[in-house]
């Protein structure tokens, strides 16, 4: 089967043919209709994840069941499923204890080889998946079966951009009805989060990017306001939009420490700051620390939403279903597996929200 191969860390990919290994009793193997092209993919090739190269790219996926293993129940061929990033056990403490997001056997799934190279070389894939490929072959906890009738392109969002953000508005940061909200960084998760805090009722929602295009869609979405940063201070701007206050929520959903000093800058006294974006494994936060006391600020990790993936995807599927979330309105382009390079360029210079695989 073709896929992107990504051969070492800090290295572009290559698109080629690559063997893949039979299926396990507890696997699934999955014909794939759309994969979106995130930031977390080009975080994946600057070594920002952890990942065995050579492996195979890609993870915001939906697909149709081509074949099960011997164990698998609850899934059968032709079924739709929605790839998630992380499995559910359901016998771990983070699982039995309502934060599957957290599950304990994360790590073990992503690690196993699913492919071989032409030179018999063994093949892992990112994050348990490799979703820019013909066919994956997943775990069956990394597998979500849905109900729907709605094209792949929007069930794939789920699996990453809409779980990752609208979770984090949602489920992590619980943004309060009538609420000011602030997000920094508006790329697909970002209008996601702008999306969560909207379902959520916020009666303000700033979107702040340096590009125009983001802050313009931003504004179909839910936002109210849009920010400039390359004009003023971002939280100067924010706070003028706030009657001096600041923003009762700030999402950074860009990964870098500054942006973060941004968000908690953007915040009231008494405000909560959420982490959305992926950050280098080295990076750390620097905030001044009497006012972290003084301000009595809530600083809030968000990892893939706060999603619980077996109840909330459907719940997703329903809510773009019945209109309130709009999944086609993140698509800007679609690409075809061998113009893959292409959408990371266009991702990078800023040029698409959300660049989507299509499979014909």
């Amino acid at each position: 089967m073709r896929a992107a191969v990504m051969h070492d860390t800090n290295q572009s990919f290559t698109i080629e043919n690559i063997q893949p290994r039979d299926p396990g009793p507890d696997d699934v193997v999955v014909r794939l209709e759309a994969t979106g092209v995130c930031h977390s993919d080009i975080s994946a090739t600057r070594g920002f994840l952890r990942i065995a190269p050579p492996a195979v790219l890609g993870h915001e996926a939906a697909g149709v069941v081509e074949d099960i293993g011997s164990n698998v129940q609850g899934i059968v061929k032709g079924d739709r499923i929605v790839a998630s990033l992380v499995p559910v056990c359901g016998n771990c403490y983070w699982c039995v204890n309502g934060q599957t997001h957290l599950c304990a056997e994360t790590d073990a799934v992503r690690g196993t080889v699913r492919a071989e190279l032409a030179d018999g070389r063994p093949v892992t894939t990112m994050l348990g998946l490799g979703a820019f490929a013909e066919y994956m072959t997943i775990d069956r906890r990394l597998a979500v079966k849905i109900e729907s009738e709605l094209p792949s392109e929007q069930l794939a969002l789920i699996g990453c951009g809409i779980a990752t953000g609208a979770g984090a508005a949602m489920f992590t940061a619980k943004v309060s009805a009538g609420s000011s909200v602030a997000v920094i960084g508006c790329g697909g998760v970002g209008q996601s989060v702008i999306q969560g805090a909207r379902l959520r009722g916020a009666a303000r929602i700033i979107a702040v990017d340096p590009i125009a295009l983001k802050r313009t869609v931003s504004l179909g979405l839910g936002a109210t306001d849009t920010v400039d940063p390359t004009l003023a201070d971002t939280a100067e701007q924010v706070r003028e939009l706030t009657g001096g206050r600041g923003v009762d929520f700030a999402f950074e959903v860009v990964g870098s420490p500054a942006t973060v000093t941004v968000a908690y800058e953007c915040a009231r006294r008494g405000g909560v700051v959420t982490t959305v974006g992926i950050p280098a494994p080295t990076a750390r936060l620097d905030l001044p620390a009497s006012d972290f006391f003084r301000a009595e600020k809530h600083l809030i990790g968000s990892y893939y939403g706060s999603t619980q993936v077996r109840s909330d995807f459907q719940r997703f599927v329903d809510l773009i279903e019945a209109g309130r979330l709009d999944a086609e309105g993140l698509i800007t382009t679609r690409y075809g597996l061998d113009a893959l390079p292409s959408a990371f360029t266009d991702l990078e210079a800023g040029h698409t929200i959300r660049g989507m695989v299509t499979f014909p």
